[in-house]
């Protein structure tokens, strides 16, 4: 069953203290060496995700999917808590495995076909880093502005400096001190968030909510619930297990993917609500990216503190990802620390920060959306893949953490099974989704062939769903057909079963 509780030391280990750079990598982590308690899920997943954006998507399902409040309310539900849901049930794979989300992915793709979803893995991490950090940096930018310093690119550069740094700087340290920080932004930035309600809901027009008419099922509410899917739970499958995986083995399940769903899904779910209530009255707000346009209405003596708490919201999430971009990149085989890694990611970040904010001069609303949607295909599929091995081939065995490690163990090189259900998934998928953003007008060549790029499937992104769905059972049908598990589960170590 594994070593127990009562014989492992208190406390944290050498390899992973508060204020100390995290000395392991990808390597399992050995269970002398498993700590800490479900708990910590909440306040990781909590403050990742009290971000302005919450506010965005609920604008978007009134202005562009057009629906009412009632299904408003259940879209942001079933989107929300659906999508972070599959984040819930992968931490399961860090608590038997030990090993990051992307090395314990080498068991249903093999070692080298896993090449393929990891680097999916990493481009979605580092443009969500990219992202974050040009949105908190636009923040802590009017922050600046409204005090009376400065302004223009000077006050920019100075924001963006400062954010950059503070994203690094946690990253770099590892995972203890990412636990304990976001332990703190959590509470700060709920105190502040429902003061932001409190001081915005007089913008609200009831009368105006109340009478927001019904969108169409498939192109109104589909869509938007795919929109939320893509943008919030599925964004994080991929890091999910990379911050359970110190957990000890005998760590309840139950509590494991409750924390996860409950930390992660309740403030997105208050504040897309909150969003589409302020869309009712201005539709604009699903224009709006920008922290500081946000905010812009409140009184001075609250708004500074708020795009305070915008700013570092935004700075939580992007924490997550480049930790876990810098143990996909050492994943891929680069053989550095992981502390080096994550300098690496920080250097990209910079770069892609310096374009957006700099350079570019149109707004980057619509590469956003299609960014969510075409990744969020990419993400479901190899999500379904990545569960139903799990949930078929490892719930009761756990993983054979030294095979993951090596192409000659029992893993492979290349696991058939999951990478034609990957790549048939995603293809299918891909086709099926539509973007407005020059950078993606590729995708939807399936309703362009068939002549279905103009009605309500062509705004539903179902093409989310349909990947997710269709890459679970070509993987569960092809993985028994051939015999892709022969003789490992009968050879894998009895451990930790998931309870």
């Amino acid at each position: 069953m594994g070593t127990q509780l009562t014989d492992r030391p208190e406390g944290q280990p050498p390899t992973d203290r508060v204020w100390s750079i995290e000395t392991n990598g990808i390597n399992p982590i050995p269970d002398s060496e498993r700590h800490g308690k479900p708990l910590e899920l909440f306040w990781i997943w909590c403050a990742a995700n009290i971000g302005i954006l919450g506010v965005t998507y609920g604008a978007f399902l009134v202005t562009f999917f057009g629906l009412s409040f009632f299904q408003s309310i259940v879209a942001a539900l079933l989107g929300t808590i659906l999508s972070f849901s599959l984040v819930g049930f992968i931490s399961l794979a860090g608590k038997l495995g030990g090993a990051p989300t992307l090395v314990l992915s080498r068991a249903s793709f093999g070692v080298i076909g896993n090449v393929i979803p990891t680097l999916i893995s990493y481009i979605s991490l580092v443009g969500w880093e990219i992202i974050l950090v040009a949105l908190s940096t636009l923040g802590a930018q009017a922050i600046l502005e409204r005090l009376g310093v400065g302004g223009g690119d000077a006050t920019l550069g100075i924001a963006f400096g400062v954010i950059a740094l503070a994203t690094i700087a946690i990253g770099l340290l590892g995972h203890a001190t990412i636990v304990k920080i976001q332990t703190w932004f959590t509470w700060a930035f709920a105190a502040m968030t429902l003061g932001f309600i409190a001081l915005e809901i007089d913008r609200v027009d009831w009368d105006k909510v109340t009478s927001l008419p019904s969108g169409d099922f498939l192109g109104g509410f589909i869509g938007g619930m795919s929109i939320i899917m893509a943008g919030l739970g599925i964004g994080w499958v991929n890091a999910a297990a990379d911050y359970s995986r110190y957990l000890p083995r005998e760590t309840s399940s139950r509590a494991v993917v409750g924390w996860t769903v409950f930390g992660a899904s309740v403030a997105p779910i208050v504040l897309i609500l909150f969003g589409v209530l302020l869309a009712a009255n201005d539709s604009s707000l699903a224009n709006v990216l920008h922290p500081g346009e946000l905010a812009r209405p409140l009184p001075t003596w609250f708004l500074v503190p708020y795009l305070a708490t915008a700013a570092g919201g935004l700075i939580a999430g992007a924490v997550l990802d480049i930790y876990s971009s810098g143990l996909n990149l050492l994943t891929l085989g680069v053989k550095l620390p992981r502390y080096q890694s994550v300098a690496i990611d920080g250097v990209l970040m910079l770069i892609g920060n310096i374009y957006l904010l700099f350079i570019a001069e149109e707004s980057f609303l619509f590469s956003f959306i299609g960014f969510l949607v075409t990744l969020g295909v990419l993400l479901a599929s190899w999500a379904a893949i990545f569960l139903v091995d799990m949930f078929m081939y490892r719930r009761r065995t756990g993983y054979a953490e030294a095979d993951l490690y090596t192409a000659r163990g029992r893993y492979g090189s290349g696991n058939v099974a999951g990478i034609a259900s990957f790549l048939v998934a995603s293809f299918v998928g891909l086709g099926l989704v539509n973007s407005g953003s020059p950078i993606f007008t590729w995708v939807g060549y399936l309703l362009r062939w068939f002549n279905l790029d103009e009605g309500a499937l062509a705004t539903s992104s179902i093409g989310i769903l349909i990947a997710f769905g269709l890459a679970g059972i070509l993987y569960a049908l092809l993985s028994r057909l051939l015999s892709i598990e022969t003789g490992v589960r009968a050879a894998e170590p009895a451990r930790a079963p998931l309870r």
